[in-house]
């Protein structure tokens, strides 16, 4: 299954760049970063059947665990995308939110995005060594 990042705003050369360079690196399932304009732009289509995961504050702040159960699902279910959404600055709309498979919060601070985007692929990473049977030092 094709994990997938669509994120509004150019991350440029930066710190938070070179953290998801970094995980890209070590995520072993297919990978893919598309980055747009803040406003506009076109999404790629998606490889179906896929499912949409919204970035967003009113989202479950789920542990490593359960996002790996879930996604663990999707691809044994035969999902071929998940996406993974990082909205503008004034974030996603209601119809989007209601059109989602999951909203997806870190916690309830706000986050800058390009460090938000850092942690999303973080937590893939970490998701993909789970679901691959790595020991997981939080487990049980």
């Amino acid at each position: 299954m094709l994990l997938h990042i669509v994120a509004r705003g150019k991350i440029g050369r930066s710190p938070e760049a070179e953290l998801v360079q970094r995980y890209e690196k070590r995520i072993t399932w297919p990978f893919k970063l598309t980055e747009l304009p803040e406003t506009g732009g076109r999404v790629p289509d998606a490889a179906t059947p896929f499912k949409t995961v919204l970035l967003n504050e009113r989202g479950r702040d789920l542990p490593s665990e359960k996002l790996a159960k879930i996604l663990r699902s999707w691809r044994d279910d035969g999902v071929r995308e998940a996406r993974f959404v990082l909205g503008a600055a004034d974030g996603h709309s209601l119809e989007e939110r209601k059109s989602a498979d999951l909203l997806l919060a870190f916690g309830k601070a706000t986050w800058p995005h390009l460090l938000a985007r850092a942690m999303l692929a973080e937590q893939l990473y970490r998701v993909t060594t789970i679901v691959s049977g790595h020991p997981y030092h939080r487990s049980g």
